[in-house]
């Protein structure tokens, strides 16, 4: 993954940075787990209220595969207009933010 490439791409939207999981690379926005690159493919989070967007745009779901099984997971391929397109990239990026913020688990708190 170029990660510069993916920082300068979402700059606009807060401080990111990625970790490898699981064979793909997840893109964090100020904490905040939105996308995932995986065979050099962007995919961005959906969830309830943004999937019908995401599949109206004719993007595909993201099938993860390991050991013979194949499982869909709530992220779908980005639009390719996101990567010239500035009102584009805002729509779909806001997307799946607000995804991802709707669907974060809260933070353990340590027992004291």
């Amino acid at each position: 993954m170029d990660f510069d490439f993916y920082q300068d791409l979402f700059a606009p939207f807060g401080e990111i940075t990625t970790r490898k999981m699981f064979g793909v690379d997840g893109i964090y926005c100020d904490g905040l787990f939105f996308a995932i690159v995986a065979d050099d493919e962007l995919w961005l989070k959906v969830d309830s209220v943004t999937r019908a967007a995401f599949e109206a745009a004719g993007a595909e779901q993201f099938i993860y595969q390991m050991k013979n099984k194949s499982t869909p997971i709530p992220y779908y391929r980005a639009p390719e207009d996101i990567f010239d397109d500035e009102e584009s990239l805002r729509f779909w990026t806001q997307h799946a933010l607000d995804a991802a913020l709707r669907n974060r688990k809260p933070s353990k708190k340590k027992k004291q």
